[in-house]
């Protein structure tokens, strides 16, 4: 059986929505078939697909030419992942894990053996958090030609290993992904990895394909393209490091108030921030009630990625005005591509020539399902980052990072905030007029109508008729007893259970509240719902903090 990262993303450009969603019925099928395996019959499916939709031109490589790492690193059930370190040369770079400072270490990968390969702690407020806490079990980052020039492992070059902080399900980001994929967006691969420390037991993360070289030759063929992985950039607070943001949990955040007015008023579709809860919401520092913008560090209704460029407003055509974007490329600068990426931004400033310049198909797919999972600590929100932006002869696309407070685990509200996240203004603290990708498609209504497919396709596929119940009790079956014997977790065994059962439950809420908002049924914009509040689906006795507090302290 091939595994679903034998699956070669298929490249999308500007096909119809009847088409677009053909095939995306497909590719969601596919993924629901088991913990992360797919179907031996990729390459006739996609050869169905597009006889089925003549006239439309798809792009795909052949299943063969997928990488070698696809089968030998993300084709088992559960990735091992070994590090053989020196004892104090490990100790060391932990004591001192936020200066982000790689060592020398051997990995064996699924029985392989890899010598000489960087390894250093990431992250920016998981990483302030363990290193302020008692315990050590950062995310990390492995590069495999950090000290051997060209070495990679079974092709791939960078690979990142998450740490499940704020997730007690394990399965967010996961999940995430895995709807990224489901819809047709390139997204990295990833799985379920345990992992151990010269022989001992250190834990179960969640490893993810690093957009690098590999992941532009795996996707588009070459390396021609630009990345920029977008993070807030906050001065004195800038963390140090490659593409480093301020922590989330700032310490400048806490003094804001719980709720404000201060957003501008939003072109159509509108949105008016829902009047804040009486009650109940989580008042720890980087959480505060969804839709509701406050005076916020950065500004009006607390707009902090506005100003340097994360927020994709174009605002002049210096490259030092997008901070966000350009100094965080990944590899070397290229300033000609600087230039046209801020074209971009200029096109997409006036709706203009969108075609040219947006990839808005991938673009679309991208945010059918991150307004599903409803990420705020993103793009959707006052922060504006957290994301990928790729640049490609002149056209521009977003790609997905960073989900493991999605789920309501960022600046949420109650629960019933999260389960009914308005569709067609999915923003938070900050105006529609405030966020240019999403206000310009989203007014569009040739747009409008793509992404609405694209959500109704992750429903029903995905969601409906038990789907989504039976998926999360099939990864948790294949995770449990990796969660149970965890050695560094941040939840206990029994707090992981009771998060799993809820995650059930939030994610057929939030998608019956989408297919609500689909049908009419359910007010989709902010104002709608604000006017009409008793169509709203209710939470009943969810409490979100069930699934894991950003805050994610050690508990066992």
């Amino acid at each position: 059986m091939k595994t679903q990262s034998e699956i070669k993303p298929i490249l999308y450009r500007k096909k119809s929505s009847a088409a677009a969603l053909a095939l995306s019925l497909i590719l969601v099928a596919s993924s629901l078939s088991g913990c992360a395996q797919a179907s031996d019959d990729t390459t006739n499916t996609a050869n169905t697909a597009n006889s089925a939709n003549e006239g439309e031109t798809i792009t795909e490589q052949p299943l063969n030419s997928a990488p070698e790492y696809a089968e030998k690193i993300f084709g088992t059930d559960i990735i091992t992942l070994e590090i053989l370190a020196d004892e104090e040369d490990w100790q060391t770079m932990l004591d001192n894990a936020t200066k982000e400072e790689y060592i020398k270490v051997d990995v064996v990968i699924n029985g392989t053996t890899f010598k000489d390969v960087g390894i250093r702690p990431k992250g920016n407020s998981s990483l302030k958090q363990v290193a302020s806490s008692d315990s050590d079990r950062y995310s990390f980052r492995i590069k495999f030609d950090k000290y051997v020039d060209g070495q990679t492992c079974f092709g791939l070059d960078q690979l990142v290993v998450n740490n499940m902080m704020g997730d007690n399900t394990y399965m967010k980001e996961y999940i995430s992904c895995d709807l990224m994929k489901t819809i047709g967006v390139d997204a990295p691969y990833f799985g379920f990895t345990d992992i151990s420390v010269n022989g001992q037991p250190w834990g179960l993360y969640l490893a993810v394909e690093l957009y690098s070289d590999s992941y532009e030759t795996r996707v588009f063929g070459d390396t021609s393209g630009a990345l920029y992985n977008v993070k807030m950039s906050m001065g004195q607070d800038q963390m140090p490091g490659e593409g480093r943001g301020p922590m989330v949990n700032d310490p400048a955040m806490d003094e804001r108030p719980s709720a404000g007015s201060g957003a501008s008023e939003s072109v159509p579709p509108a949105t008016t921030p829902l009047d804040p809860p009486t009650s109940g919401f989580d008042e720890a520092p980087g959480s505060f009630p969804i839709n509701t913008p406050g005076d916020l560090p950065g500004g009006k209704g607390g707009n902090m990625g506005a100003r340097n460029g994360g927020s994709l407003a174009y605002t002049d055509d210096a490259p030092e005005s997008y901070s966000d974007i350009f100094d965080n490329v990944v590899g070397e600068e290229d300033a000609e591509a600087n230039q046209r990426v801020i074209t971009a931004l200029k096109a997409l400033s006036t709706g203009t020539d969108l075609e040219t310049y947006l990839d808005t198909d991938a673009i679309l797919r991208y945010l059918a399902a991150h307004t599903v999972v409803v990420n705020l600590d993103s793009y959707s929100s006052t922060m504006a980052q957290n994301y990928y932006l790729y640049e490609r002869g002149g056209e521009i696309a977003i790609l997905p990072w960073d989900y493991n407070l999605a789920w309501g685990g960022f600046q949420s509200g109650d629960a019933s905030a999260v389960i009914n996240f308005p569709i067609d203004t999915p923003v938070s603290g900050v105006a529609m007029a405030d966020r240019p990708l999403l206000n310009q498609l989203l007014s569009n209504q040739d747009y409008l109508a793509q992404y609405h497919d694209h959500l109704s396709t992750l429903i029903q596929n995905y969601f409906a008729d038990g789907h989504f119940t039976t998926k999360i009790q099939a990864l948790n079956t294949l995770i449990s007893d990796y969660v149970k014997k965890d050695a560094t977790a941040f939840c206990t065994y029994e707090e992981n259970q009771t998060a799993v059962e809820a995650f059930i439950e939030l994610g057929n809420l939030r998608a019956e509240s989408i297919q609500g908002q689909l049908s009419g049924a359910i007010p989709s914009t902010t104002d709608g719902q604000k006017a009409d509040p008793s169509s709203l689906i209710s939470a009943d006795d969810l409490n979100l903090h069930d699934l894991g507090s950003m805050m994610g302290e050690r508990k066992n």
